[in-house]
């Protein structure tokens, strides 16, 4: 059975929309090793309409040698999930059509070993909510935006998380590593 690692980038305050204003910080190599350690564990990726239609056209003419990320995205097969089909074309890519909570956990049923999921905030907005995420990978940046999509909107359900492991960077940067939490009451 396959399992569900979230990997973002979120300033302070809990933005994660557009991540250009990550830029600023630069990439330290250990950030590398640690997501290529996540990537590395995953047979299949997931991604809502809006970051796979920015990643396409991104990854898509990439090779090894541009970047060691670039055989990942561009080999393993991806998964879709949006009401409308992506205005782009990407190989090895499936539309699962509207989130739906029961085919995510037939996609993670199906699979053998991990389904990575990068930005698409919306789709792990609603993966949060339903459990189905069970590694979580912040990638926090010393910087509170005061605006943006945040992670967890206002109004949103309490979520319990449990530290699985956690770096730090030259750059500044912290990697949290969360699943989730056992019921406290237990």
């Amino acid at each position: 059975m396959g399992e569900i690692a979230v990997h973002e980038f979120i300033s302070l305050d809990g933005v994660v929309e557009d991540p250009r204003w990550t830029f600023e910080f630069g990439f330290d190599p250990e950030m590398g090793d640690t997501l290529a350690a996540v990537t590395s564990a995953s047979n299949a990726i997931l991604l809502g309409r809006t970051t796979f239609e920015m990643f396409a056209p991104a990854w898509s003419g990439r090779t090894a040698a541009d970047d060691p990320g670039a055989p990942f995205f561009n080999d393993t097969p991806k998964y879709v999930v949006g009401s409308q089909a992506p205005s782009v074309e990407w190989s090895r890519s499936t539309l699962l059509g509207a989130y739906d909570p029961a085919r995510i956990q037939a996609l993670k049923d199906e699979t053998e070993g991990g389904i990575y999921v990068s930005g698409s905030p919306t789709l792990v907005r609603a993966l949060l909510a339903d459990g189905l995420v069970d590694t979580l990978h912040l990638f926090v940046y010393p910087v509170a935006l005061g605006r943006g999509l945040r992670l967890w909107p206002e109004g949103s359900e309490r979520t319990r998380l449990a530290l699985q492991a956690h770096d730090s960077y030259d750059n500044g940067i912290v990697h949290l590593a969360y699943g989730p939490a056992g019921d406290p009451a237990a």
